[in-house]
């Protein structure tokens, strides 16, 4: 992925497709495209992920919490948003097993009344999930519940132990992207869309882009225009056609990070049934740390969403209704906001009660396709709609093949070859795992740097499993160009370890400069910025 390369690619090439947005709906429709023969081009305004994409819970699920709406309100559109999450669960474990994998969840019960309507729900659940290999839910003890989550209250009556899946939301977008890139695609990340250009009847040409790096403006020219904004998919819209009306409503969504040790458990997550606001939360160990909401209010601004201390409150208070010792606020080590992109029938409903169900638009007077709302585990079926569509405008017979289609990394992908590592490159164990589940059977590109210069086996930070190599092999395999593509999206540290963030941002803004030429005045600005943009996070806590 050379970021140099594609740029002159995308000022000197016409293409089938560009598809502006590279978040999970743009990259699997990158990876689709060109899977099925297009020329297709995909850009990025920020960072791929770099808002709801990597702003997730994690989870690869139907959704408990739509199957009980649709039962209690006999809504059709939840239990067959319900149906398809549960369809595309297992394709997304199987295309990146290192990057995705099953988690038990425990639902906790005080009554064996609620014990009975949880189990009947989970099994209703289980029976959605046809030909699924996930362990079919059960009715556990307390004795069992306290062996699995030792944090938890012993006032519990028992709990439903059911199974859904866990991902690296980010990383697994990151790999979408490359992928897609390894099967032709162009891509640039930090290339916002200015505009387009028409011709006399409206129908789009051309779209006006500007390099954020270099400053440069240049137009792109494809034959159809694919909208995968996400949350700001109006804005696009409106710029290809200003009489379309607004379709998305944004939702607000904050998580919490917490220790582990809150809830006791390393592997097992807790789903909170109820809350004073009335969805649910969940509690869900991952990579190493406790990640605690979500939240769901209405969001009009433009400003990037984060974790604000009233936020914080609320989530902890509803946990601790379940844990033996309390927690406070003052334990938060970092979080993060991001925004569901729902589809607003009636924009008087609630953000709560819309269906996060996703929808492939086509304007007839500018050409546009934009695909709007849709989730994290539906992303491949969003995308085969949306290519299928633009088949149709493209007059081409050609079928998704996504389902089969392993992503960079998952190809030979030997789950116990780390442990090799730790002999042949002297690598503590912790690093080798690391590097083997965020990177698959690429890991090697990772560690062949090492013969390259040994220093870079050395740790970014004592408490994490990061090591120099990998910002170099971020910057040369993976378009990172800035310290937070770095620290936010490939190694994750910042939605982990505020305080560790800013620590370890003066090496890998050092490391990332040596890379890409940097001044020694670029390099000490670009982590001033970015130290700084990390301690506004912590003030809003």
């Amino acid at each position: 992925m050379n970021r140099v390369q594609y740029l002159h690619k995308l000022q000197t090439e016409s293409f089938d497709i560009c598809i502006i947005g590279a978040g999970a709906s743009g990259a699997g429709c990158a990876l689709d495209a060109a899977l099925r023969g297009f020329k297709v081009a995909l850009i990025e305004k920020d960072d791929f992920a770099a808002a709801t994409s990597s702003k997730s819970t994690k989870l690869i699920h139907g959704g408990v919490r739509y199957l009980e709406q649709a039962v209690n309100n006999f809504d059709l559109g939840q239990l067959k948003q319900v149906r398809h999450g549960l369809e595309e669960r297992h394709i997304v474990i199987q295309n990146a097993p290192f990057l995705a994998h099953p988690l038990p969840l425990l639902t906790p019960c005080y009554s064996w009344v609620e014990g009975c309507y949880y189990a009947i729900g989970l099994r209703v659940y289980d029976a959605f999930a046809k030909g699924d290999s996930m362990p079919k839910s059960r009715w556990i003890s307390k004795k069992e519940v306290l062996q699995r989550a030792k944090g938890l209250s012993p006032k519990l009556h028992s709990a439903v132990l059911y199974y859904d899946g866990q991902l690296d939301d980010a990383r697994y977008c990151m790999l979408l992207a490359k992928t897609a890139a390894e099967k032709g695609a162009v891509l640039a990340n930090h290339l916002p869309l200015l505009g387009f250009e028409k011709d006399e009847q409206g129908k789009l040409l051309a779209a006006q882009v500007q390099d954020e790096l270099s400053g440069e403006k240049f137009s792109i020219r494809a034959r159809l225009f694919i909208n995968c904004t996400g949350a700001h998919a109006d804005f696009v819209r409106q710029q290809a056609n200003p009489t379309l009306e607004a379709r998305i409503i944004p939702s607000k969504g904050v998580h919490a990070v917490l220790p582990l040790e809150a809830l006791g458990s390393t592997e097992t997550a807790l789903l909170i049934p109820k809350t004073t606001d009335g969805r649910v939360i969940f509690a869900i160990p991952w990579e190493n740390k406790l990640l605690l909401g979500t939240t769901d209010t209405p969001y009009p601004s433009e400003e990037e969403p984060v974790l604000e201390r009233a936020e914080s409150e609320f989530l902890i208070e509803n946990l601790n209704r379940y844990l033996a010792q309390p927690i406070g606020v003052d334990q938060v080590q970092a979080g993060f906001g991001g925004l569901r992109p729902l589809i607003a029938s009636d924009p008087s409903r609630s953000t709560k009660a819309l269906v996060r169900d996703h929808e492939v638009e086509w304007d007839a007077q500018s050409g546009l396709l934009s695909l709007l709302g849709g989730k994290w585990t539906t992303y491949r079926l969003m995308a085969a709609d949306t290519i299928d569509e633009a088949c149709q405008h493209l007059a081409s017979t050609q079928t998704c093949s996504t389902a089969e289609q392993l992503l960079a990394g998952a190809e030979a992908y030997d789950p116990l070859a780390w442990k090799n590592w730790t002999t042949q490159f002297g690598l503590d164990a912790d690093v080798c795992e690391h590097l083997s589940l965020k990177y698959g059977s690429r890991a090697m590109q990772v560690l062949e740097l090492l013969g390259e210069n040994a220093a870079w086996k050395t740790r970014l930070h004592p408490a994490y499993p990061f090591i120099q190599a990998e910002v170099i092999y971020q910057a040369r395999a993976e378009m990172a160009v800035h310290p937070r593509d770095v620290l936010a999206r490939r190694l994750r540290l910042e939605v982990l370890d505020w305080a560790a963030t800013k620590e370890v941002t003066p090496l890998v803004t050092q490391l990332l400069g040596q890379e890409l030429g940097w001044s020694a005045e670029q390099v000490q600005n670009a982590a001033s910025a970015y130290q700084g943009l990390i301690a506004t996070f912590q003030s809003k806590v």
